[in-house]
């Protein structure tokens, strides 16, 4: 269990025990949620317990306040409880398809965090690679605006909480942005060009020393024509000055060549020491892999929760953003380099987790999935299959039909009769069905 925040070593004091108390009553109760795969989560389950951690949250923030401990720098143990309540929370919002409600976008700002960290201390990144994640921070911020906008001002305490998560994002990505912002135009192909072949190094680092070495010799050889552009040690702009930027590039360059001088070694790229971290990082990405594959059949977004964990452990290992072996020594570069892309590709699987979760609850999946693939079977008979008779259509739309009479009072349902989230995107595959079904049927009259 974690928090994302390093932690200072403040006491709990005698009025904040009580919350503490009871949030890990709470954080329990969600544990014991997440492990019962036998039935679908109940809205008014998780709802009822989201009520109550707020309550908590107010009766903390009074706490704070009295003690004159309310700025965003004093933590205890009870913010780290409370960090991963909210965590939580915010994957049993996913869940139930409330995607596009306040406390859904917590655990995502929290996965977008730790991307920027380790895109911080690679130095490994362009433009491009901040773009998704700056689109999904304007959304979230448009997100939170209107719930300011509506509470006036009473902010919820959970709009407060996103909102502080919402701007150490904008902070860090202001700083990534900043880095890339100061290399000229005639340049940045130069630079970009530099972040493939790093980033194909770091890959290379974690094979096997024949696999990876064609690779690397070709490496070698657009590193040094791109050594060769430089004058006197410099770029030069189409002006003949020094073009903006040579730090950023010349830095690159130089930790390249670097990298690859450790591939082209003979031996092993990760220590003795640091191999079960390594292994276990392996195993982690296969499994998120799998996951990222399988996720529309299979995954509950609580179940991302574990991977979470497992990698804020792993993460913690590190010092100053490096990994030290069994001596306390930083381990070798290019175990650095094996280990931080591991790590990095992890983070960066559960970011794409969590943003292909669709906003449908749960329950209401199996139907989502029915007519996902219902769809794409109609979409393949009208792009291949030719002349169809009444015959050849009649299984789609006995399906269909079948699909459709789930429905009470045009609605689906779950089965304690309540009305899941989702039912706007079910209801829009179910007529695009519908509509595909009749222009083929439409198709075998004319014909």
């Amino acid at each position: 269990m974690f928090s994302t925040e390093p932690l200072r070593k403040h006491t709990i004091s005698a009025a904040e025990q009580p919350v503490l108390n009871r949030l890990v009553g709470i954080r329990n109760q969600l544990a014991a949620l997440k492990k019962d795969r036998g039935n679908y989560y109940r809205p008014n389950d998780i709802v009822g317990l989201y009520n109550d951690l707020l309550q908590q949250v107010w009766a903390l923030h009074g706490v704070r306040t009295s003690e004159q401990h309310d700025n965003d720098a004093y933590k205890n143990r009870l913010d780290a409880v409370l960090d991963e309540c909210f965590q939580l929370f915010s994957l049993f919002y996913l869940a139930l398809g409330k995607n596009k409600e306040v406390p859904a976008t917590y655990v995502q700002l929290v996965t977008i965090k730790q991307n920027f960290e380790l895109l911080n201390d690679t130095g490994i990144y362009t433009d491009d690679d901040l773009e998704p994640f700056k689109v999904r921070l304007q959304e979230i911020r448009q997100l939170i605006d209107a719930e300011v906008s509506r509470d006036g001002d009473e902010p919820k305490p959970e709009v407060l909480l996103v909102s502080r998560r919402l701007r150490q994002c904008e902070t860090e990505l202001g700083l990534l942005e900043e880095t890339t912002r100061v290399i000229s135009d005639e340049l940045m192909p130069v630079y970009e060009e530099l972040v493939h072949i790093r980033r194909r190094l770091t890959a290379l680092s974690v094979l096997a020393h024949a696999v990876a070495a064609p690779e690397a010799k070709e490496l070698q050889r657009r590193l040094i024509a791109i050594d060769d552009m430089r004058v006197d040690d410099r770029f030069i702009d189409s002006m003949g000055g020094v073009a903006a930027g040579q730090t950023q590039v010349v830095g690159l360059l130089e930790e390249s060549f670097e990298r690859l001088h450790d591939v082209q070694a003979e031996g092993s790229a990760v220590p003795p020491d640091m191999a079960p971290v390594y292994e276990r990082l392996v195993e982690i990405r296969v499994q998120l892999d799998k996951l990222l594959l399988t996720s529309r059949w299979t995954l509950r977004e609580t179940d991302l929760w574990s991977y979470q964990v497992q990698l804020h452990d792993i993460d913690g290992m590190r010092r100053n953003g490096q990994f030290h072996g069994s001596t306390g020594e930083p381990a070798p570069a290019q175990a650095q380099a094996a280990l931080n892309f591991l790590l990095h590709k992890c983070y960066n699987l559960v970011y794409k987790l969590l943003s292909s979760s669709e906003p449908v609850a749960e329950t209401l999946m199996p139907v989502h999935n029915q007519l996902r693939t219902l769809r794409r079977c109609l979409h393949e008979v009208k792009k291949y299959g030719g002349p169809l008779s009444a015959r050849d259509l009649y299984p789609y739309q006995m399906k269909l039909s079948s699909i459709d009479n789930l429905r009470t009072d045009g609605k689906f349902l779950d089965d304690e009769g309540y009305i899941p989230e989702g039912q706007g995107v079910v209801m829009s595959l179910l007529n695009e069905c519908y509509d595909l079904l009749y222009e083929l049927m439409a198709a075998e009259v004319d014909e």
